[in-house]
């Protein structure tokens, strides 16, 4: 018997201050990595799958985020 599956961690990369598409408040957003893993009897092996994205505080809207704008971002808050 063979036990396989997917482990998806979320990590917080930074906090932003950004204004939101939806709201239109400027607040922070949380700047979100999200990978996702294979897993052969629960240890991950190797990365399937990684997004990124930021969230509003205020609304919840979530964005999806570029691998290089999500680096850029990261630069530019710390």
């Amino acid at each position: 018997m063979v036990i396989f599956g997917f482990r998806t961690k979320v990590l917080v990369l930074a906090m932003l201050t950004l204004l939101c598409p939806r709201c239109g408040n400027s607040g922070a957003h949380p700047l979100h990595r999200a990978v996702t893993k294979f897993t052969l009897f629960f240890v991950p092996l190797f990365p399937v799958r990684t997004k990124y994205s930021t969230q509003c505080t205020f609304c919840g809207l979530t964005s999806p985020v570029s691998k290089d704008e999500a680096t850029r971002l990261v630069r530019q808050a710390g």
